[in-house]
């Protein structure tokens, strides 16, 4: 099967850049498996991933290509809602948990699972992220053949 560079690149930049979260929680003590398919925290996985992409593909197709317009537009969109949806979802979580838990005991057992409360990204998570996948793209682009 051959993976073209333009697909296997976003995808190790999302692998790498959740990897290092996962480094990251460890050293804090935080070490849970699960933390590799969480959002939220640093550095932000979805931007690095996006801006990988849009890397590739501006290298390849050019800044002038409909395909990097659609990209980039994309981009934005996405790392918008990761700064500011998911992380008002996360402050809603949070605030609801809390109210959760102050109910007595018999109507708190009618919301067995709690809700995530870690899903956006800080400016600063969301820049590393990007920062990560502008320099993933560009070096796995220049060091990997067309096609795995």
């Amino acid at each position: 099967m051959v993976i073209p560079k333009l697909v296997l690149i976003p995808l190790a930049a999302g692998l790498v850049t959740q990897t290092i979260k996962f480094i990251l929680q460890a050293t804090r003590g935080e070490l849970r498996w699960s933390s590799l398919q969480e959002y939220g925290g640093m550095p932000s996985a979805h931007t690095a991933f996006v801006v990988s992409l849009t890397t590739v593909v501006a290298l390849d197709q050019g800044l002038n290509s409909a395909a990097f317009a659609v990209c980039f537009i994309f981009s934005l969109l996405i790392i918008r809602d990761a700064i500011g949806l998911r992380q008002f979802l996360g402050q809603h979580g949070r605030i609801l948990n809390m109210l959760i838990r102050e109910l007595p005991d018999r109507e708190e057992q009618k919301f067995p699972q709690h809700l995530v409360e870690r899903l956006g990204h800080s400016p600063l998570q969301a820049i590393v992220g990007g920062l990560l996948g502008l320099v993933i793209g560009w070096g796995l682009y220049f060091w990997l053949p067309t096609s795995i």
